[in-house]
Formats: structure tokens, sequence, C-alpha cells
């Protein structure tokens, strides 16, 4: 018997992980072996002062690879640190815009990202995802971040939609247990195959 569908009125997207293929967590843990795992890194990366500045709007990214390099004891220089982080994002998922698409006429979709100006430039000029969301919500535009409850309150003002009727998709647990305390739907999901799940199990799949 198929779920009796969830009444949701938007989709909150994170992008790394769920839409775009990432490349930097091997390369981090290659050049920082004491973090230990990928756990530790996203936690330290999300908690990370520098991480903060930059990705909030407040620092140019010579200034964050410098802090970058300190702060993780990185064995780089900047350029190349900075020629590493801009592949970061390294593809699109086959298929995210196609669901987008698809998505687009039911629900107001709106891309919900711990970003910067570099990466931010590439998703426009490689890819053109930001024109597939009906808003767009990049941290170093919006300055304020995930898991931060007042980037969430912030959004959900912006979209004037309760937050029960909101659903909220990102692969980091910190970042869906923080949307979850504010009352909104929050499924922690990996690429294309876990939100297509997470649909389908609220009843929202076409």
């Amino acid at each position: 018997m198929a779920a009796a569908a969830t009444r949701i009125d938007a989709i909150l997207f994170d992008l790394g992980g769920v839409l775009i293929e990432l490349a930097g967590v091997e390369q981090m843990l290659a050049w920082c072996p004491d973090v230990g795992d990928t756990a530790e890194l996203w936690r330290r990366w999300l908690r990370s002062a520098a991480v903060r500045r930059y990705e909030t709007g407040g620092a140019t990214r010579e200034a964050f690879a410098a802090e970058m390099i300190g702060e993780f004891g990185l064995p780089v220089d900047g350029e190349t640190f900075l020629r590493a982080f801009e592949h970061w994002p390294r593809a699109l998922y086959p298929g995210a815009t196609d669901l987008l698409a698809e998505l687009a006429p039911r629900f107001r979709l709106a891309s919900v990202s711990n970003t910067n100006e570099l990466h931010w430039e590439k998703f426009r000029r490689d890819w053109s995802l930001p024109a597939h969301f009906h808003h767009n919500f990049p941290s170093h535009e919006v300055g304020m971040l995930k898991p931060d409850a007042d980037y969430f309150s912030h959004v959900i003002a912006a979209l004037d939609v309760p937050a029960e009727r909101v659903l909220f998709v990102d692969d980091n647990a910190l970042n869906v247990d923080a949307a979850a305390e504010l009352g909104i739907v929050a499924r922690r999901v990996a690429g294309l195959d876990g939100v297509r799940a997470t649909l389908d199990a609220l009843g929202l799949h076409p």
C-alpha cells in the first residue's frame, strides 16, 4: 500500500553530497591524517571560524586559504589549496536537473547551501544550477550558515511557508537535526537515490 502523502509545499535542497558530487573530503583527509575520518572532518569544518567567515561573505579567498592552512596544518601553500578547493564540487549527479524539473511544477524549490563566491560562480557558469530553483539562499550572500537556527528561520520567513510543510534534504546530520528542531520535515540523504527514496517514503514522488 502506498504511503499517505505528507503535506509539503516547499523542498529545500542542500547541494554538495545531494545534487553535487564532492571531491574534497579525500584530499583534506590526505593532507591532515590526524583528523581521522569524514565525520570528524565535517564537524571541524562546520565549526571552523575560517570557514564561517568565508562562507558568510566575510573574507577573501586568499585570507580563507591562509587561515585554513594554519588551522588544519595543511602541507601546501595558499595557491595550491585554492586550486584544489575550486574543484571540490566535481560534477552534478546524473539526473539532478531532470529531478528538479519534475518537482518544480508541484513544489517551491530552494537551494540552501553553505557555499562561497568561488564555488557559487562555478555552479552558475558550468551548470546553470541556480536557475533550476525558485529561490536560492547561498550562505555567502545570506550572511548566515547551516546548521545555525537563524539561517533556517531566515529561509522559512522568506518562503512564507509553515515549517511543517517544508521538506529539507541534506547529507549532514548536524544540519538535519538543526532543521528538525524548528519543525521542518528534515531528512538525511545521500545523492539522488536518497532524495528519491525520501520522496517515495513521504508519498511525494510523481
